[in-house]
């Protein structure tokens, strides 16, 4: 037997195949006439960590937050000497 060489496309798609539109290994080696061993092996290769991009989200979120505290914070500081003046004129 021979080494089969497969495209990155081909083995991308064969990984898509299995993470987001749900099909089994086994189903897909089948198909696609691909060794179980082989998919996983593309899948460890190819395949982002999911620990990295929930910390990248978790990052990008903590940021957001951290900008619109200081903006309702700079509001809520406006809000503030804003009623001081008006009730110091009020008197």
């Amino acid at each position: 037997m021979g080494k089969s060489n497969f495209t990155e496309e081909f083995k991308l798609d064969a990984i898509k195949q299995i993470t987001e539109r749900g099909y089994a290994v086994a189903d897909v080696s089948k198909r696609l006439g691909v060794s179980t061993h082989s998919l996983y092996g593309w899948m460890k290769r190819y395949s982002t960590p999911s620990g990295d991009a929930a910390k990248e989200d978790q990052s990008a979120e903590i940021r957001r937050l951290k900008q619109e505290l200081a903006r309702v914070t700079e509001e809520r500081d406006i809000l503030k000497k804003a009623t001081a003046y008006f009730a110091r004129d009020a008197k």
